[in-house]
């Protein structure tokens, strides 16, 4: 017994040796650092231009003509935020290359704050109560109704233009915070469709145990629909914020001045007033980069919201 013992003692280290010999090697997982490889350049190729714009705000206007290829911030300054906030004299700003005109920043902001807000708050909720009657109410033509708003989507904005604004100055709304909000107030094909796929999703008992406990359509609506569509409602009105702060060429049409004029129709004002030797990159790239921020910090906090509610309602 002892020499048994003795003899699986000593060839239990041989054995354990063999088995880690013969156990194969973990093999380098090529695709997926091809993968990571390939996020990692769009990624870079993504924020690059991102990078320049700071990279031009942060220089001087004489100096980047001298050093056009420069990636790092040719003779550093703040003097194109100063621009931008009014906060350089005219000789100073004429001086570093700016037009040395008075720019209304905070008239700009305050206007593209209420446009967006305004219509966020109004379209997302009309378009809950419209995708709530195509997803639970039966009435005539329904389908047919909701065929005409999805092939609305399909219609460029371009086509749109000339009507809403024929219709705007016929109200009396033209140059007014109104004129620019009317045509996308209250609503969108695209936000319709998006809460309708999730109210299809909501379980109807629910709802029908409500409904027989004595509540009406709406308070069934109001407390116990909208509560459950939190998640998708916030990342409706994130999209919707951002697309109503970005929109350009409507607000160019319809603004004519400070009264009505936001943000992004600033920054061709910005650009226009530029002097004779040349545009002032280093404001206008400080505008840019400052009327962007805000949009970029949202989509920063939201961005994984937004593509789990995407995914969730069926849109791929």
């Amino acid at each position: 017994m002892t020499t048994t013992t003795s003899e699986r003692t000593t060839s239990s280290p041989t054995a354990a040796g063999s088995a880690a010999a013969t156990a194969p090697r973990r093999a380098i997982p090529w695709g997926k650092i091809a993968a990571w490889a390939v996020m990692v350049i769009f990624l870079l190729i993504t924020l690059f231009p991102f990078y320049w714009m700071l990279r031009t705000a942060l220089s001087s206007n004489n100096a980047l003509a001298t050093q056009p290829g420069s990636f790092l911030p040719v003779g550093l300054n703040t003097g194109g935020f100063e621009r931008v906030f009014g906060l350089q004299d005219v000789e100073t700003a004429i001086s570093q290359g700016g037009s040395g005109a008075s720019i209304n920043f905070w008239r700009y902001l305050l206007n593209s704050v209420i446009v967006a807000t305004t219509i966020t708050v109004v379209q997302t909720f009309s378009c809950a109560m419209a995708a709530y009657a195509f997803s639970r109410l039966r009435w005539r033509g329904r389908d047919t109704v909701f065929l005409i708003f999805l092939g609305s989507l399909m219609i460029p904005q371009i086509f749109t233009l000339l009507p809403n604004f024929i219709l705007i100055k016929n109200l009396g709304l033209v140059d007014t915070l109104v004129g620019i909000m009317l045509p996308t107030l209250f609503i969108s094909s695209f936000a319709i469709f998006f809460l309708r796929q999730f109210f299809n999703n909501i379980s109807r008992e629910v709802e029908e145990a409500a409904l027989i406990d004595g509540a009406s359509k709406s308070r069934v609506f109001f407390t116990l629909i909208l509560p459950m569509s939190s998640a998708p409602l916030a990342t409706l009105a994130l999209l919707t914020y951002m697309t109503a702060w970005n929109e350009y060429f409507w607000s160019l049409m319809v603004s004519y001045t400070d009264q009505s004029r936001v943000l992004t129709v600033a920054l061709g004002v910005f650009r226009a007033q530029s002097p004779g030797t040349g545009p002032d990159w280093s404001g206008l790239m400080a505008a840019t980069l400052v009327a962007a921020a805000p949009m970029l910090l949202l989509f920063a906090l939201f961005a994984k919201k937004i593509v789990n509610s995407i995914g969730f309602t069926g849109i791929k």
